[in-house]
């Protein structure tokens, strides 16, 4: 493999002096069966006292194997070279017992799994004392406890002393997290590697975390490498940027270089595959066509060249090195001349999104899909050997709705919301007593009695899944799991065949992948395959679990303007449960914001977007990060205390008071209304004439960042 390289000048530190930790043509390999798997090519970089330095990129791109090569906890089959130095001492290849003086002393690490990474058969005060005591054996344990409480009373853990005592189950997984951060903060160590550290939280309770990082680097004093898929994390945390792509950086430098001039094809494409939260959704996303190069096999061009819409014949020639764009700002492209001043939108080709005439028609014209009226779920908690009553899970507390055709309904909120307990009321259509569900006219009222409802009716509502690997049967080919649908509704072979073949090219596959098996496809073309099956009856509606959430941001971006065009094409109406706002506002029309069963807010997307009243849609908006640092730098978050109360214990008055910041500011009269009324969803059209359709279940609903 030939490479061209020039040196560039190392970007100016942020905290001075010399390098905290640097990373030098690290190589890293694993065996397998297909052959030598080399998952880092060569990565390089400084870490400086008080930097914050990102790592991002797709999956597969080298960036958490970089992370446990530095931590040494790599697999002994890896085959590790390069050289990292920690404070100028040399550390790769040193043994497990001397890299162990150095893990959780001057170099910590927070993993993306807290559940994973805390041992379940240990206290989590056990746990922390142990790390403290690890590497201050003078400490008394009197001494190891008393900084453990200071620990979980500095991440925010109400009842430290008490908590100490708890098991990392009888936490949440924010409150998980926080006794991770608090173990990284423990011995005050000089680097803290966090490893997609908010990935698998809610948005909330990810502003919190984050907000936790920058009191650990504060604390500490620790210089913090943030490993993330999340572009809008980096844009408001980190000083400097590194871009990996197929094991090795493709481009580096501060992150407003990075943001506000991208280079590299690559980096301009993932900025211009993600949605955003702050602007309207007026063109498609950019997607990345086909697949990163197989890292068992060698070859002798640029890794992106064949996914590039700059690429050249000299691409194919030679692997490039970082060129020079401006002091502490290099790309690895060898046409950076044209790349520089390209516009994303037009080298990947993203158009204008053009609403069909059935989306220009005004709502109330439309004809009505699906309308559901107070929608209930209920669940009696019994203990095991007396079948006493223990309370109720109000999972879903009488919310209602109409979804129109072309149209997309999205429901958000935090886990445990009843989100989407919402949705499989919806999909069984066999409704509970005192609700009524009607589907394109034909009116199913619940009833106490089980039934089924028609298959006809069933084939007019279809679902797809968050995970399309676990969705599809790895025993049935392509054809198999497209015609099962059919089959079961006693279609002929001839049409099924031919609805096949013209599902494939709906949702952009080629004909010859009928005979393949699902483990042959990529993530994206899984759920494009999930996507052709629910369309295999022509469905009025179908209902999307999280559709996009397990996808990378380049396969997101695809699977979106997929949905968006089979809405506009075909006239489909969505029904959504997501947690990724800014994916919701590119795609929806209309949302709900649902807390502990309840509907808080609903209204067009716009108007809510721009005009949220309720504090809870004002703080889960203000967690959402956004891929911008100017941007991101301006913004006011609203931090939500504590998580989500138990659906057995649901407070007095209004359900969302002990975490609410509009409550705290108002005076002592109306907080007495707030404890004691459970506010009801009404027009906000009676206080605000241009407010539309939007509805708040809020006492006092006004706008929390003019407040404050």
């Amino acid at each position: 493999m030939s490479e061209t390289t020039v040196t560039t000048p190392e970007p100016a530190p942020i905290g001075g002096g010399a390098p905290i930790l640097s990373v030098r043509d690290l190589h890293v390999r694993f065996p397998s069966e297909a052959g030598s798997v080399h998952a880092v090519r060569g990565m390089d970089f400084d870490l400086h006292p008080g930097q914050v330095l990102g790592i991002v990129g797709e999956s597969g791109s080298g960036k958490s194997v970089t992370s446990m090569a530095i931590m040494g906890l790599l697999p002994d089959t890896a085959r590790v070279e390069g050289e990292i130095l920690l404070d100028g001492q040399p550390i790769l290849g040193l043994s497990d017992e001397a890299m162990s003086r150095h893990r959780g002393n001057t170099i910590s690490m927070i993993f993306q799994d807290p559940l994973s990474s805390l041992t379940p058969v240990l206290s989590v005060g056990q746990q922390i004392t142990d790390a403290i005591g690890n590497h201050n054996p003078k400490m008394t344990k009197a001494q190891r406890e008393e900084r453990a409480v200071e620990l979980l009373q500095k991440v925010g853990i109400p009842a430290a002393e008490e908590r100490l005592k708890n098991f990392p189950h009888e936490f949440s997984g924010g409150m998980r997290q926080r006794v991770m951060i608090a173990m990284a903060m423990a011995n005050n160590p000089r680097v803290i590697i966090c490893d997609e550290p908010t990935t698998a939280l809610d948005v909330t309770v990810q502003a919190q975390v984050l907000e936790l990082l920058k009191l650990a680097q504060e604390e500490t004093g620790a210089a913090i490498i943030m490993i993330t898929h999340d572009l809008g994390v980096v844009a408001g945390l980190a000083d400097e940027l590194v871009v990996m792509y197929a094991g090795k950086p493709v481009e580096r430098g501060s992150t407003q270089q990075v943001f506000s001039n991208p280079s590299m094809p690559y980096t301009m494409g993932l900025l211009a595959a993600v949605p955003r939260l702050d602007v309207s959704a007026e063109h498609a996303l950019a997607t990345i066509p086909g697949r990163p190069p197989n890292p068992t096999q060698p070859y002798a061009g640029c890794p992106f060249a064949a996914r590039c819409p700059l690429a050249t014949e000299a691409c194919e020639q030679a692997e490039p090195g970082m060129q020079q764009i401006s002091r502490g700002h290099a790309a690895a492209c060898i046409r950076l001349d044209v790349a520089r001043h390209a516009d994303a939108r037009e080298i990947y080709g993203v158009e204008k999104l053009a609403p069909s005439a059935m989306e220009l028609t005004p709502r109330q014209q439309r004809p009505e899909v699906l309308r559901a009226e107070n929608i209930t779920r209920h669940f009696e908690l019994r203990s095991r050997l007396f079948k006493r009553h223990l309370g109720t899970v109000r999972a879903v507390d009488g919310v209602s709705f109409d979804l129109r055709e072309a149209e997309c309904f999205s429901i958000v909120g935090e886990s445990g919301s009843g989100k989407s307990t919402t949705l499989l009321e919806i999909m069984e259509l066999d409704p509970a007593e005192g609700t009524d569900l009607v589907l394109n006219g034909r009116t199913i009222t619940g009833s106490r009695k089980k039934h089924r409802a028609p298959l006809e009716m069933r084939a007019d509502l279809q679902m797809v899944f968050q995970d399309p690997t676990g969705a599809l049967s790895p025993r049935q080919t392509v054809y198999e799991l497209l015609a099962e649908p059919m089959e079961a509704q006693g279609w002929k072979s001839e049409d099924i065949r031919a609805r096949v073949f013209e599902l494939l090219q709906t949702v952009g596959l080629q004909p010859d992948h009928v005979d393949r098996f699902p483990n042959a496809f990529s993530g994206g073309q899984r759920q494009r395959i999930g996507i052709a099956r629910a369309l295999a009856l022509d469905p009025k509606l179908l209902v999307l679990d999280e559709p996009v959430s397990a996808l990378d941001v380049s396969i997101q971006a695809g699977v979106i303007n997929l949905l968006q065009r089979l809405k506009s094409d075909l006239g489909l109406s969505y029904l959504m449960v997501a947690h990724d706002l800014s994916v919701v506002r590119h795609i929806s029309d209309r949302i709900a914001v649902m807390y502990l069963g309840r509907f808080v807010e609903i209204g067009e997307v716009e108007e809510i977007y721009e005009r949220p009243r309720h504090p809870y849609t004002q703080a889960l908006l203000s967690a959402i990060p956004v891929p911008d640092p100017e941007v991101e730098a301006g913004r006011k978050h609203i931090l939500l205390e504590g998580d989500l109360p138990s659906p057995t214990a649901v407070p007095e008055g209004c359900s969302f008071r002990p975490r609410c910041p509009l409550y705290r500011l108002l005076p002592e009269g109306q907080q007495s209304v707030c404890e004691s009324v459970q506010p009801a969803l009404e027009p906000l059209i009676l206080s605000e004439p241009d407010a539309g359709d939007h509805g708040v279940a809020c006492h006092y609903p006004r706008d929390l960042r003019e407040m404050n």
